[in-house]
Order: structure tokens, then sequence, then C-alpha cells
């Protein structure tokens, strides 16, 4: 639609510009003057599918959106080997905390997730005639993007369809954009599915409303900078017990939960493949059906974080008293050689042969690193929650879980929400799940660390890690401790673009 080349003026000026050349040049765009501002409608349907699709790409990719929640936190770094992973630093400075209004990541996650609340605004306006439900998940849609907009940039620029590119964007505060989603969410309830466990939650449900709303609730003290509120506990204890009413709960067999099966954690999942999150750990050598080429050999994670976790610290191979989720190493052959979780130490083959890497130096993967840069090929503990065995390049990724919503109850309880259980009784019951010894008491440390064991890998650490208070703390590789990067710059073609945006403080 005429609008939606429109908003592209926008999107595509920023995707071109490099981090030098800040001019607005009209080059930099499709976008034809000679075009009405009228605007009549979107194809619904057309228009949500290509919603979703977007959302599939942005879920999948492993820089830009996926980066800035993962590989900022200290559950994931991506060292320099030689040339490889170098990328003009842009991993690097995710890890150490040094990026600027012109990262590329935080240039594209903004453009992306902006892009996408502006065409749900196109299905969610009467002209498009969407049904109602249409237009429920239209706005389930556009809250999700409005949550992510608002936990990284702490700002959400908002354009109706009947504004060109003549008109600024409003800007709504960090306050605002909350409510936007939380109202979102709210109209959208009554007309969405109440689907229960099944292979259709690829698409919005009354489960995967609720969940939005209990995170929201649970993230509101740090989105409007006061502290936990009981109120707003007893919200996220209401939404989460509202999904489980549909059916979901806590299932055993940890590393099945990320299959194409139904299970009963899934609550939203998206059709996005899952090559990224199996093949970018791999050792170049590191291969399955599926996947000519080997591994990628970049992302790793810390020592400090396998650590968190049960079992020896220098092994992870079978009979290491690890616990269900720090998975294994086979030595057997079994799995194309190719363990779960947390790869360590000396790796084998498909037929339980021991690996050598490229120059022939046995494949053991070591748990410290150089640093950042100086890497070879064989340093960093690999994750890999994903498996080829299920498909190499398998289109199932899971957004939304249970065992998350369950954990932010007993969050909720221990921030002053009133629950008939305890905190304590809630880890320890995942615990259980998990194989994993129980607890005797539940701090914000431990549960922030039992968040870490649970949803490692799963876009969740860097929130987590500032709604505790852990984000600005040093930790291996990484001795920055700049409070102002809680939130991500504005990028600067934002700001030249839109007057009404106003940096975030610090950069």
């Amino acid at each position: 639609m005429k609008n939606t080349i429109k908003w592209l003026f926008v999107s595509v000026l920023f995707a071109g510009l490099s981090c030098t050349n800040l001019e607005i040049e009209p080059t930099d765009s499709f976008f034809d003057p000679s075009l009405s501002s009228e605007f009549s409608g979107v194809n619904p349907a057309a228009s949500l599918d290509g919603l979703y699709s977007a959302m599939r790409g942005q879920i999948e990719d492993q820089a830009n959106f996926y980066a800035l929640a993962e590989v900022s936190s200290d559950e994931l770094l991506v060292p320099t080997r030689g040339i490889d992973w170098g990328d003009n630093g842009v991993w690097r400075n995710l890890h150490d905390h040094n990026w600027d209004a012109v990262h590329s990541y935080v240039k594209n996650t903004w453009n992306n997730l902006n892009q996408n609340i502006f065409n749900a605004t196109l299905i969610i306006d009467s002209r498009s005639g969407g049904s109602p439900q249409q237009v429920a998940e239209a706005k389930f849609l556009r809250a999700f993007n409005t949550y992510w907009l608002t936990d990284f940039y702490g700002q959400a620029p908002f354009r109706t369809p009947d504004e060109g590119p003549d008109v600024n964007p409003s800007v709504k505060t960090r306050a605002e954009a909350f409510e936007f989603a939380v109202q979102d969410l709210m109209e959208a309830l009554p007309d969405l599915p109440a689907s229960g466990p099944g292979a259709s939650l690829n698409r919005a449900s009354k489960a995967s409303a609720h969940y939005l709303l209990a995170k929201l609730y649970l993230n509101k003290f740090i989105f409007l900078g006061t502290s936990p509120d009981a109120a707003d506990m007893n919200k996220v204890i209401e939404y989460v017990d509202a999904i489980s009413a549909q059916g979901f709960a806590l299932e055993g067999g940890y590393f099945d939960l990320f299959t194409e099966a139904v299970d009963s954690e899934t609550i939203f999942f998206t059709t996005s493949s899952v090559g990224n999150r199996i093949w970018n750990t791999l050792h170049y050598k590191q291969n399955a059906p599926g996947n000519d080429g080997g591994g990628w050999n970049g992302f790793t994670t810390l020592s400090e974080f396998y650590d968190l976790f049960e079992g020896d610290p220098n092994s992870n191979e079978l009979g290491s008293g690890q616990e269900e989720r720090r998975g294994f190493v086979p030595t057997d052959g079994s799995h194309f050689g190719i363990g779960y979780g947390f790869l360590v130490g000396q790796q084998y083959d498909e037929t339980g042969t021991a690996m050598t890497d490229r120059t022939g130096n046995p494949l053991v993967f070591t748990k410290e690193l150089p640093g950042l840069l100086g890497n070879n090929e064989r340093t960093g503990i690999r994750v890999i929650k994903y498996h080829p065995e299920n498909g190499s390049f398998a289109n199932h990724e899971v957004v939304f879980r249970y065992a998350d919503a369950h954990l932010m109850k007993a969050e909720a309880i221990l921030r002053g929400g009133a629950s008939g259980s305890t905190p304590l009784q809630l880890v320890n019951q995942l615990r259980t799940l998990r194989l994993a010894s129980p607890m005797t008491t539940v701090t914000e440390q431990s549960l922030l660390d039992e968040r870490g064991r649970e949803l490692y890998g799963e876009f969740w650490r860097r929130n987590d890690q500032i709604r505790f208070g852990k984000f600005s703390e040093p930790w291996q590789y990484k001795t920055n401790t700049d409070a102002f990067r809680v939130l991500y710059p504005i990028p600067s073609t934002a700001l030249i673009s839109n007057p009404n945006l106003v940096q975030n403080p610090g950069y």
C-alpha cells in the first residue's frame, strides 16, 4: 500500500546509511513524492502473514535482535578467532558494553521493531476491514514489538496510517509505551483463540497475550523507574494462572522441549529456522546430515555461567554428575557425536573417535579464553539447545515457554505478590523435574541464577540481569560498568530523521 511505501522512506533510508555517512539523501530511499497520502487500507490476511514473517526473520537471525538480547549479557559472547567473527568489532562491542549510536545491530533492530509496529497499525485500522481475530492478532504483534522497543530503547515512536514522511512521528515515553502495549493486549484478548498446547501456537492466542501481560507487569517497575509494586506482582500471578488454566504446565525431558513435537510448555513459537542456534557455535569439523559445511565456530559461553550448573566443573561427559539442563558430551558416537547443552573438553565424532581441529590439535573446548581477541579454534565452551538430530535447520523456535511463566510467578511472589505457593515451592518443583538438587532458600540472586539455567539462549538474559540489578556489573571479558547501558542508544540516523526523539543519557 501507498503508506507502507512511505514508511519505507524512513526504514530503508536508515538501512542505507553507513556509520560515517549520516547525511539524509533522497537517493537513500524508494520514496515517490507523487504518491497520494490517502490511506484506504491493506489486505488484512496477507499483511498479517507478512507481519508474522517479519517476526520470524527477526527471531531466527543470530545478529540484531538476538545479539542485543543475548550477546550483551553474561550468557553468550562471540570471540574473534584470527579474522573469523571480527566483523569490525560488532560482537565484541556488545559483550564488553562499548556499543554506540551507529552500531549496526542497534540501528537494524530499531528499524525492524518500528516497521513492525507501523505495519501492525495498518492492519488494525478500520479501513483495512480486518476480522476481529485478525485485528486482535495484529494488536498482539504490535504489543510484542512495542515491548521490545520499550525494553531496548526506552522510547517508542508512533505514526498513524495517514501521516506521510513529512510528519515527524510522535514519541511515547517508556511509561506511555507500557500502557499502550497493555491496552493493545487487553483489547485483543476477547478475540484471540483459547488455544491450549498444540501445533497451532505459531499464531497469537489468549495464552500468549497473558504471557506478554505477565512479562510487562513484571518489568513495569524497571520501565517506570520505580520499585516493585505488590499490585503489579499480583497481576503477574493472575496472568500466569490464566496460562495454566488453558492447560499449559511444566514438562520433563528438557531438550525434548526444543523440537517440533507438541508439548505442554510451548506457549508461542515461530516457524523460523533454528540453524543459527545450532551451527554458529559448533566447530568447523562438527557436522550432521542436512548441513554439509560444518559449524561456524563462533558463539560460546563464559566459564562463570557454566559453573552455575550442578556437576563436575571440568567435564560434561555423561556421568559427570551434571543436572539435566547442562546437557552432555557424547563419547560413543551417538547424536552424530554432537552433544546437548554445554560442550566442553574433548569432542568426539559420529564413530566415537576423539576429534582434532583443522591443524591436528585435539579438539578440546576450553573453559577459559585469552579474551575477546586472540582466540584459536578450540577456545570457549559451546552452547547448543536445538540439535541437528531433530533437523539441521528445523523450522520451530520457542518464543514463550511455560517454565518462564512459572519462574515469573515465583519472582512476583518474592517481590510482594500474594499466592498460595511460595517461591521455594515453585522453584523446587521445576528443579525436581530437571533432575537438579532442591534449593533450601530462594533469594533474588538464586532466582536469577535459576532463570539462567532454565532459559539460556531464549532472549531473556539481558532483560533478567537488568531487572535484578546485575547488568552493569563486571563479568569475564567485560569491565565496563556504565549504568546508562541498561538502554541502547537511539540510532543516530533516527535522531536526524525525527527531532521528536531525544538521545538516551550517556550517549
